[in-house]
Order: structure tokens, then C-alpha cells, then sequence
């Protein structure tokens, strides 16, 4: 919004051309989100806890977790809404990419929303019914699938890069609705499960959305494209703005998560951030490199897959508890052992992600 402000008002003041830098956006993009987080934090805790919106916790968890119950919850309401105004601010908005993203964001934080309402306003404690929350969800991946596939302009937008070959890239025709619909709702449910420990998503949602800002920019970079063997998607350069809002509000939240937290996301902010974490991948043609970024995230998924398949098949478990971060839990590990640690191999992860763009 305020780029076209700004372009307007170069022509009294050439001093305002600094902001049609991408990069001097970008990092407005984040001290926005990051503020306003911070400031507007202690008012949303204040508010939770005066309507009572607290964490229910599980009875069959952890008994460390029992002490968490009441902890105001939907801190997600917080991220949703300073990635908005941040994106709102510095974003172009004419760029069709950056308003999917939104739509993205948007409907499924709505979803998040609605789940957590019943849960802790309503009391009901099986939320939206799950055939319902994956109804809404698939909804929305699908829509957005088929409108990027049918206002797809060049071939590089519909062709899968595969990491570490650079000259695999696959034509997918029909099959980028499909992979744009499990990445989508996929990586949403990923990043909800991992939510179950203070700070736990939160930090390799920052540094996985960090890195696809580095995707976005070299992306929708000729010269770096051309270098680096990467398609060129000139419309992927305003996502950067995105990413880097998301790390803003990522961190402005983690100042009221970390352990012990003050607020929990809810799953308004989870299903939010792995929208958009799955929508950037899309946009950026880096599905499978997400899956090596989000490593922490998948294998979360998989430990909860795993289990129920193991118990419904076997009538045995394989963890003590899933997902994955429960059973270190009851093995021993204090929990922010457990979380740093999971942040330590997202980080590993992100760096091995990155090193995709030169290893070809």
C-alpha cells in the first residue's frame, strides 16, 4: 500500500525511491511485524485471560503439561494479523502471488479460528469435526490450485525443480493440482501437529520462511536465476515481503511463547503459518525442497501416521507417545531440551535446503 504512496511522492523528493528497493522493504516488512507483535502482545494476553480462553491440556500427556493448563490460547489471532498489516504496508498489491498468499493465510488461520473457538469458548472439545476441518481446508488448497494452474503465463510456473539435478524439471500438467493440494494441506496439518511445545513450530516456521525469502528473491531474479540454473518467475520477488513478515511475526510471538510460554498459537496460528509456508513453496516451485526444510514438521506428521497405523494394524505403538516431541518427553528429556534441540536440526535442515540453489 505504501509503495504506491511512495512512487507518488518521488516526484517531490527523489529520497523516497529507497523504498521501490525490494530489500529495504523486506526489512520493514519484518520490524513491522516485529513490532507490532511485541506491542500489541501483552494487550492480547490481557484480553484472552480476561474472556478465559485458556489451553485445555490432555489428562494422558506429559505431567509436566498439566501445569499449562489455562495458558491463554488463539495467540495465532496475533500472527495472522501483523503479517496482514505488514504485507498490507510494503507489499505490492497489485502482484496476483502476494494476494494468493493472503487468500491462503487468511482462510485457513479463519479455519484454525473457528476450531479453536469451540474448543475454548464453546467448551467443545472436538472442535470443528475433523471431516469438516479437512472439508474447509481441501476447499481452499483446491481452489487455489486450480486458479494458479489455469493463470499459469510460462512453463517454468507448472514444472517441478528437483533439488540437486539442474536439468530435471518435469512438465506436471494435472499433477501440479494434486501435489499443489497435499503440499497445501499437507504442510498445514505438518505444522499443527508440531505445535505442541513452547517455541516448538514457531522457530523453523521463522527460519523455513526465512529461507524462502532467499528462494523468493532468486527466483524472481534474471541475472540470479540464470546463474544459479533456477527457473525464472518474475512475480515471485514480492513474496520476499511475506517471508519476511512472517519471520517478523514469528519472533515478535516467540517473545511471549518461549518457555515457559505466556500464550499459545492455537490452531489459528498453526494452520495459518503452514498455509503459507505450503503456498510459498508452490509459488516458488520448491515443494520438495520444503520437505528438506520442514524436516522437523514432516517428521512429526509421520511419527503421528505411524503410530495410529501401528496400533489399528498391529495393536502395538511405536512411540511412547505421538507426535514425536511427546515421546522424548516421557523418556526423560526436560522439554526445553527437546525443544532446542528440534530447533537445532530445523536449522541443519534450512542450511542443507539452501544448499540446494548451488548443489546442481
Amino acid at each position: 500500500m505504501l509503495i504506491w504512496l511512495t512512487d507518488w511522492l518521488q516526484q517531490f523528493y527523489t529520497g523516497f525511491n529507497v523504498f521501490s528497493y525490494l530489500t529495504f522493504r523486506a526489512i520493514l516488512s519484518t520490524l513491522t511485524a516485529l513490532i507490532l507483535s511485541v506491542m500489541l502482545g501483552p494487550v492480547m494476553i490481557r484480553w484472552l485471560q480476561k474472556l478465559q480462553i485458556g489451553q485445555t491440556v490432555r489428562d494422558d500427556g506429559p505431567e509436566s503439561h498439566l501445569s499449562k493448563s489455562g495458558t491463554p490460547t488463539m495467540g495465532g489471532v496475533l500472527i495472522v494479523a501483523t503479517i496482514l498489516c505488514s504485507t498490507l504496508l510494503w507489499a505490492d498489491l497489485s502482484n496476483r502471488y502476494v494476494l494468493v498468499s493472503l487468500f491462503v493465510i487468511l482462510s485457513y488461520g479463519l479455519i484454525g479460528f473457528v476450531d479453536d473457538y469451540r474448543k475454548v469458548v464453546r467448551k467443545d472439545a472436538t472442535g470443528l469435526i475433523a471431516r469438516w476441518k479437512y472439508f474447509w481446508l481441501s476447499l481452499v488448497a483446491l481452489v487455489v490450485a486450480f486458479y494458479l494452474y489455469s493463470n499459469a503465463q510460462q512453463a517454468p510456473e507448472t514444472a517441478l525443480i528437483v533439488p540437486f539435478f539442474k536439468d530435471v524439471m518435469p512438465q506436471l500438467g494435472l499433477l501440479y493440482i494434486v501435489l499443489t493440494y497435499f503440499v497445501l494441506v499437507g504442510t498445514s496439518n505438518a505444522v499443527n501437529l508440531t505445535d505442541g511445545l513452547d517455541g516448538l513450530a514457531i522457530v523453523p516456521t521463522i527460519l523455513v520462511a526465512g529461507a524462502f525469502a532467499v528462494f523468493a528473491y532468486v527466483t524472481g531474479n534474471v541475472n540470479f536465476s540464470g546463474y544459479l540454473n533456477i527457473p525464472f518467475i518474475p512475480l515471485t520477488s514480492e513474496l520476499v515481503i511475506i517471508c519476511t513478515a512472517i519471520v517478523g511475526a514469528g519472533l515478535g510471538f516467540l517473545w511471549f511463547n518461549t518457555y515457559p510460554a505466556m500464550v499459545f498459537m492455537g490452531d489459528v496460528g498453526s494452520l495459518a503459518l503452514g498455509g503459507a509456508l505450503g503456498i510459498l513453496a508452490v509459488l516458488v516451485r520448491q515443494e520438495l525442497v520444503l520437505l528438506i526444510m520442514g524436516g522437523v514438521f514432516v517428521i512429526e506428521a509421520l511419527s503421528v501416521i505411524l503410530q495410529v497405523g501401528s496400533y489399528k494394524l498391529r495393536g502395538e505403538r511405536i512411540f511412547r507417545m505421538a507426535p514425536i516431541h511427546h515421546h522424548y518427553e516421557l523418556k526423560g528429556w526436560p522439554e526445553p531440551r527437546v525443544i532446542v534441540r528440534f530447533w537445532i536440526i530445523s536449522l541443519i535442515l534450512v542450511l542443507i535446503g539452501l544448499a540446494t540453489l548451488k548443489l546442481r
